[in-house]
Parts: structure tokens; C-alpha cells; sequence
């Protein structure tokens, strides 16, 4: 319960402050992920500095591709909040910098293009670096594997680069929320999105062949920057996806 000399904020005042709607915040409490830490006695909803940080991470997981039901996931299997707000800290810092060397890079663009001066590949391709791999991917696949890839990306236009990317979201989106749900891996469901997955590397890599594909499912538990899918999708989708595809790997292809 509040004290008296506790800062609290009705949910027109929470709704208008984060560009949301009353409707929806009412919703979060209805499926008990933001419940309102008191209800006057004409109904109001009001909600302390504590919902406020809640709602923050909701709403930044959200943006991250999250379901509710997956977001429910994250917040009961977490312990520290303050540790979960560092880490979302840390993505958001680093999407910082990658945004500003993308708005820097579109900014030279547009003066020398105004100015009629010659462009450098360097900087129009500034944040936007899809080859920074290139040595990791030669050492594991072989240089042809990179070759290939970057040649098929390379003759994308920018829209089919984006639905590429955006198809990657929405794989990983779906993942999280069919782990979430408790199905398993080797199931009919989890097994039509991986291959999807498998649908999605095609285009650059081609013969995906059995070791390949239960490797790079591997990657998304040993390397550390494939715990992101954890941080977005919920506590345990690293290795959900890793066992998926070594169950499609097994059924599906060949070495």
C-alpha cells in the first residue's frame, strides 16, 4: 500500500505521458502484467514510481518484437529488476550509437550529393555494415560461403533488404512466443517456424546441410551476442531455437 507522501499518477496522466491509451493500460493490468498499485473508491486506477519503471520495460520490450505472453515470461523468470534495466541500458545504448552513425552517414550523404562532391562507400554504408562478419563466417563456412552471401545481398534493392531483416524479427518473434507457450521444440509448430528459418537462409547460403544448420543453432547458445534472443524473447529461447533446428536438422537434410 502507498503512503501517504508517495508520488503516484492517475492512468489518464500514466497514458498521456508514455503515448499510450487508458484502454490499453487497463488491459496490462487485466492480464495481470501491469496491475495499478491502487483503486480509489470511484474506480480510478492510480499507479506508483514502481508501475511506472514496469511499464517502461514493457513498453521497450514491446518495441523489441515481444508478445505480452512472452513479455509475462521475462518478467517471472527475473529476480532483479535493476539488473534487467541495466541490460536493457546496454542494448539501448548500443542501438544509440549504431542510429548515429547511420544519421551521420545519411547526413554526409545528402551534403555531398547537394554539393555534386564524389561519394566514399565508407561513409554512405556508415551503421549499415552487414560484412563485419566476413572474417568469423570465412574461418566457420570458407570463403566461398561469405562470397556467395554477400554477393546475393549485395544485389538486393533496399526493400527486399529490409523484408530480409524484418523476416529474421519475425522468425525470432516466434520462437519466443512458441517457447513461451511451452510447446516443444520438436514439435509441429516450432518445426514449421524453423522452417522458416531454414527458408530464410536459403537465398544466401543455398545447400544448407545438415552440420551447418545444427551448428549455426549451436552459435545461438555459445555466442554471446545471440543472447540477445534471450534479453527479447524471453529466458531460455537460445537454446529452444538451438534444439529446434537440430531436430530439423536430423529429420530434414543431409551433411
Amino acid at each position: 500500500m502507498n503512503m501517504p507522501n508517495e508520488k503516484e499518477w492517475s492512468i489518464q496522466d500514466i497514458a498521456r505521458s508514455a503515448g499510450t491509451t487508458s484502454r490499453t493500460l487497463r488491459h496490462y493490468g487485466d492480464i495481470g502484467l501491469l496491475e495499478p498499485s491502487r483503486v480509489g473508491n470511484n474506480g480510478y486506477r492510480y499507479y506508483d514510481q514502481d508501475a511506472l519503471v514496469r511499464l517502461q520495460r514493457i513498453l521497450l520490450l514491446r518495441e523489441l518484437g515481444l508478445s505480452l505472453p512472452a513479455i509475462g515470461e521475462v518478467f517471472e523468470g527475473e529476480q532483479d529488476t535493476t539488473a534487467a534495466l541495466r541490460t536493457h541500458l546496454k542494448w539501448l545504448e548500443q542501438e544509440r550509437q549504431r542510429l548515429g552513425r547511420q544519421i551521420e552517414s545519411v547526413r554526409t550523404t545528402l551534403k555531398k550529393t547537394e554539393r555534386g562532391e564524389q561519394l566514399m562507400a565508407t561513409e554512405v554504408f556508415d551503421g549499415f555494415d552487414h560484412t563485419k562478419y566476413e572474417k568469423e563466417v570465412t574461418e566457420r563456412w570458407g570463403a566461398d560461403a561469405y562470397k556467395q552471401g554477400d554477393r546475393w545481398w549485395k544485389s538486393l534493392s533496399a526493400e527486399d533488404k529490409k523484408a530480409h531483416q524484418q523476416e529474421q524479427k519475425d522468425i525470432a518473434a516466434a520462437f519466443g512466443e512458441a517457447h513461451a507457450k511451452g510447446l516443444p521444440a520438436d514439435g509441429d509448430e516450432a518445426q514449421a517456424i524453423t522452417q522458416r528459418l531454414y527458408e530464410w537462409l536459403r537465398p544466401a547460403v543455398r545447400a544448407v546441410s545438415k552440420g551447418y544448420f545444427a551448428g549455426l543453432g549451436q552459435l545461438y547458445v555459445d555466442d554471446p551476442r545471440y543472447g540477445q534472443y534471450d534479453e527479447k524473447h524471453g529466458a531460455g529461447t537460445a537454446e529452444y531455437i538451438r534444439d529446434a533446428m537440430a531436430v530439423y536438422a536430423e529429420r530434414n537434410l543431409r551433411d
